[in-house]
């Protein structure tokens, strides 16, 4: 492998370290990049010798820890590599340009800093391989990087207190039904599958929505043909006869985007058995509605909500944004239509767990208006809640599409 002076960024003659680094290998450190940064070949080798050279008095694994330092700030991400590679941490976050986070285990954690002109350099570095640029013109960046995790970066002045860059990754395996809820809510799942009702799988942010998608999205045969349609791919899928689209954004100087509807309606003629749309949270929403409502039986999405009726109530209101010049009444009539299932789930105490404390079917019901021209709050009858910290079925599942 060849690398060059004008691939490596210089050390940081003072960059803040976390505190359970020392002084002297960061030195150590500084020292190899400067030395190394003109030298091409193999860059482990080569920064291997100059750290032996460099210490000859630290152990095989203190002299590895000192290469490894080394490496991740010459060829990957610096300082945030070994977060980034650690499968226990989910979310990697740096505040106002200096401020290192992670979320561990449902938790978050200080864990050090960084200088603000090498926060500017990571953000480059994580933009670059995919083509995507983030300036002062345009300081607002949501990609996905080849690993499949999610970055978001703001630089200011939209950053007031400066840049702000978050990576979040997304496990690769698919979780069992069986961890989200008891026996009698997997019964009442499957069922809502089996009968190919529409489901919305609602909760709040990383409150494992994704996840449970992607549980159920596995409970389902291995025949169907699933078109999954997400804005940023983050969906882990094993099923063997799948689609996948993923919205392209606005670029400056680069091809015009690709939204969520345009890639909704276009699923609709790729001959889905079930159509998979990551989160409704604009215009797309119109098109899912009328796929679920026009025979494209079985259909998932999420939303981000507090609760099943909250998720029917922010579904009711994107239609209306959607389609302004919709009656209320007709809307409510269209998604109670649609919508056969609310599957809500919360992220336990811990933090870590992530669990199904409701399900609700969507009572479909003619419209009753009003004396001012509106329906009826629409109507949710629950077939299993919470009780006692268990998931309790109290209801059988009555609407069904097959």
């Amino acid at each position: 492998m060849r690398f060059t002076s004008a691939s490596r960024p210089p050390a940081p003659a003072n960059a803040a370290v976390s505190n359970n680094d020392s002084r002297g290998d960061q030195e150590i450190v500084f020292d190899v990049c400067k030395r190394v940064a003109n030298v091409h070949g193999d860059i482990r080798e080569i920064v291997d010798a100059e750290v032996r050279r460099l210490a000859p008095l630290h152990t095989a694994d203190q002299q590895a820890d000192i290469a490894e330092q080394a490496v991740a700030r010459l060829n990957g991400l610096g300082e945030l590599d070994r977060f980034l590679h650690d499968p226990q941490i989910d979310e990697v976050m740096v505040n106002a340009g200096r401020e290192i986070w992670i979320e561990r285990a449902g938790n978050l954690e200080h864990v050090g800093s960084l200088t603000t002109d090498r926060v500017d350099l990571l953000i480059e570095r994580v933009l670059a391989p995919i083509g995507r640029r983030v300036d002062r013109s345009s300081p607002i960046v949501d990609a996905r990087l080849p690993d499949g995790a999610r970055v978001c970066a703001v630089l200011p002045p939209v950053a007031v207190e400066g840049p702000t860059l978050c990576i979040r990754r997304f496990a690769n395996d698919v979780r069992r039904l069986t961890e989200f809820t008891n026996d009698a809510g997997g019964a009442v799942c499957r069922a809502v599958l089996d009968h190919r009702c529409n489901i919305v799988v609602s909760g709040a942010t990383s409150s494992g929505k994704t996840s449970l998608v992607a549980a159920l999205l596995a409970s389902i045969p291995t025949a169907e043909r699933l078109v999954i349609v997400e804005d940023t791919t983050e969906l882990p899928v094993t099923a063997a006869h799948a689609v996948r689209l993923e919205a392209r954004q606005q670029m400056v100087d680069g091809p015009p985007p690709i939204d969520l509807a345009q890639l909704v309606r276009t699923s609709l003629r790729l001959r889905p058995d079930r159509i998979v749309v990551g989160e409704v949270r604009g215009d797309e929403v119109l098109a899912l509605v009328q796929a679920m409502n026009t025979g494209h039986d079985g259909s998932i999405s999420t939303c981000h909500a507090n609760g099943p009726l909250d998720a029917l109530l922010r579904l009711e209101s994107l239609v209306l944004q959607a389609a302004p010049t919709w009656p209320l009444a007709a809307i409510r009539y269209q998604l109670a239509r649609s919508v056969d299932v609310i599957i809500h789930v919360e992220r336990g105490a811990n933090g870590r767990a992530r669990r199904i404390t409701e399900i609700s079917e969507v009572v479909a019901t003619v419209p009753d208006l009003t004396a001012n021209g509106n329906s009826a709050t629409p109507t949710l009858h629950t077939l299993a809640t919470c009780k006692t910290g268990s998931l309790t079925q109290v209801a059988e599942l009555t609407r069904g599409r097959r």
